[in-house]
């Protein structure tokens, strides 16, 4: 078997049985790749998770055509073991073939309770290593080595030195290579083991990505006066101004280390510092860490990340892992240049912009469907994160959940705001993520996913309207267990006085999950004509006014765990033409339109050669959209707007950012 896809993949060959129903308690057939095969196939995934929701969707889509002769392949997808699936419904049972796939059957010699951990995204490489070195049946730990060495790369028992760790965390966090914690605690267990780092702060700067950046940050300054002393460093301890604890200079000169470095600053992954005696002549590693007083600086940093992204915009095979990672590069980009450089840096990026966004929308065309039922632990979609909100709770006895959604607030803006709020409070810390929005990214559509913890298709009475979303958001909390005294939900926040305005919602000794909607964002954009920088702008000012800060602080310090997401971003666009057509949208946006039957989506979109039918996925019956591509909108021609509601990946990939304080 050349790939564990093809162990799953032979079972299906379409038009065999209409109903097919899977026991995979580990998540094998939402694997990204394998779903997107299977939906080439002609199959539909569907998981039994709530059995109201499911009956209503197995009815309304396919009990209907079956009745009427129609043919359709469903699979019926459970994380249930193989016999638990007796407890089915019986017309479910008495239709549908049964199949069973799980870990154990593909890694036989591994230990299932370390493999079940691992990202499904590392299996292809786990099972070639498989293959090439047919291990003999291996406990825990020779197991959690054996991927350690053939998935990850690391070779634990042979990391003697400083620089070699180093090298080792930085190719990890740098590239945001996922490590279960088991594995990170048995890499930290055989370091300890060897007694070369007893100094170092291992069992959080390796699991940790923002971890291991602040450890390297505090440590800048110290490199750099280092070269400013040309003398060998001094005996001193400055351990006492550190955060983290370890060795007071690093190794940033090695060749193997300082290839990191200039990325690192350019990415917005370590920040510059004040040093202006260093010579001009220093090398520009070294110069990328060190900030200008003047616009310089931003002027080199943009063109190093323009050179970056260019070289690394995924492509239509692409994870959508790779996207959102790539997309963080995007944001840093575009902050700095709507924040201001020269004229040709910004045509530069608006011309990567339009290729970046043909792609986007290719991409999305195949895979998007794909990510609706991955899950949630690390939220591929909005609607996954009052799932992993939840998981936590479950996982964590007396954990408290905040979700703030900042309506309309783009990856990019999101960038531009992330300096101010950490100048507001320096002892807040950031874990950065970002995550897929819903399509059409209408507001209505998908903020009450992040609220329902559904899909659209299951709220289509309140498609067009946000006025359910604190229904859906006590709904979901109560079916998984909590009370209603229990949960808290408030929007239209962005001034005044935090603790006043949450007093009627908030009671910190009860309240144990609060959504709260912040939607000054999305005023200052229906309101803006200056295009996004100056969005930029006003967004920033309303920022240093500190109602952000303010309500983060305030939650973190009634010991909530804090996040934070948006709905939809947003995009400069410009005016295509108006499509006359009378009343038959239902919705007409500047970026999207919604229509009753593809039948009349699909007439208008014949006259619109900029226009995209966009596939109604995990959307209502009866909704339709009809997307604006690229940077085009629906409005007089020639006119320029900051909008939302299309596929551009400024609109689809949002911020998903957990706060925390220092704890040392």
């Amino acid at each position: 078997m050349s790939d564990w896809r093809e162990y799953i993949l032979n079972e299906f060959v379409p038009q065999i049985s209409k109903l097919t129903i899977v026991a995979d308690p580990d998540a094998l057939l939402t694997e990204e790749k394998l779903a997107f095969e299977l939906k080439n196939r002609g199959f539909d995934l569907i998981e039994f998770n709530d059995p109201v929701e499911f009956r209503y969707i197995y009815e309304l889509k396919y009990r209907a055509k079956w009745d009427q002769g129609e043919q359709t392949d469903l699979v019926v997808v459970l994380r249930i073991k193989d016999s638990e699936l007796e407890t089915l419904p019986y017309d479910l049972l008495n239709t549908g073939r049964k199949l069973f796939f799980n870990l154990g059957e593909l890694f036989p010699n591994l230990s299932y309770p370390v493999i079940e951990k691992l990202d499904r995204s590392h299996l292809d490489v786990l099972f070639d290593a498989q293959k090439k070195y047919t291990p003999d049946r291996m406990g825990d730990n020779a197991t959690k080595d054996f991927i350690l060495r053939h998935v990850f790369g690391i070779e634990a028992n042979l990391i003697s030195n400083e620089v070699e760790l180093l090298r080792e965390l930085l190719r990890l966090h740098y590239r945001k290579i996922t490590m279960p914690e088991l594995l990170s605690n048995r890499l930290v267990q055989v370091l300890r083991y060897h007694g070369s780092f007893h100094s170092w702060p291992l069992e959080e700067i390796v699991p940790d990505e923002k971890v291991f950046f602040a450890f390297l940050q505090e440590r800048w300054p110290v490199f750099l006066d280092r070269i400013l002393a040309e003398t060998e460093y001094t005996e001193k301890s400055l351990e006492t101004d550190f955060k983290y604890p370890g060795p007071e200079v690093l190794p940033f000169d090695h060749q193997d280390i300082h290839v990191y470095i200039d990325n690192l600053f350019v990415e917005g992954k370590l920040t510059p510092v004040q040093r202006p005696e260093i010579s001009a002549e220093t090398p520009s590693w070294i110069r990328s860490g060190i900030a200008e007083s003047s616009g310089e600086y931003d002027d080199i940093r943009t063109t190093r990340l323009l050179e970056l992204v260019e070289k690394s915009v995924p492509g239509r095979e692409s994870r959508h892992s790779d996207w959102l990672e790539f997309a963080m590069k995007w944001a840093e980009l575009g902050s700095l240049v709507h924040s201001g450089c020269q004229v040709k840096e910004w045509e530069r990026s608006q011309q990567i912009g339009t290729s970046l966004n043909n792609t986007f929308a290719e991409w999305l065309s195949d895979h998007y469907a794909a990510l609706i039922d991955l899950p949630p632990i690390n939220p591929a979609m909005l609607h996954h994160v009052p799932r992993m909100l939840a998981r936590e709770m479950e996982t964590k006895s007396n954990t408290k959940v905040a979700l703030i959604v900042v309506d309309g607030l783009s990856l990019e803006q999101w960038i531009a705001i992330r300096q101010i709020l950490r100048e507001q409070d320096h002892g807040l810390v950031m874990q950065e993520s970002a995550t897929f929005a819903w399509i059409p990214t209408l507001t209505s559509v998908s903020r009450q996913a992040i609220f329902a913890g559904k899909i659209p298709f299951f709220y289509p009475s309140s498609i067009n309207t946000t006025n359910n979303e604190n229904n859906l958001w006590r709904q979901f909390w109560e079916s998984k267990g909590l009370s209603k005294l229990d949960i808290g939900y408030k929007r239209g926040m962005g001034d005044g006085n935090v603790i006043n305005i949450l007093d009627d919602t908030l009671n910190p000794g009860k309240t144990r999950a609060i959504g709260l909607v912040v939607d000054k964002v999305d005023k200052i954009m229906h309101g803006m004509q200056l295009g996004v920088a100056g969005m930029h702008n006003q967004i920033k000012q309303w920022c240093h006014e500190g109602f952000l800060s303010s309500l983060i602080g305030y939650l973190l310090d009634q010991n909530y765990q804090v996040w934070l997401t948006s709905d939809h971003g947003n995009i400069e666009c410009q005016g295509k033409g108006n499509p006359s057509e009378g009343v038959i949208a239902e919705t007409r946006g500047e970026r999207v339109r919604i229509y009753p039957t593809a039948e009349l989506r699909n007439s208008v979109a014949s006259s619109l050669t900029f226009a995209h039918e966009w596939e109604p996925i995990g959307l209502p019956e009866g909704y339709f959209p009809l997307v604006a591509g690229g940077s085009d909108a629906f409005i007089k021609e020639g006119e320029k707007i900051v909008s939302h509601g299309g596929i551009s990946i400024e609109e689809v990939i949002v911020p998903l950012v957990k706060f925390e304080r220092k704890t040392r």
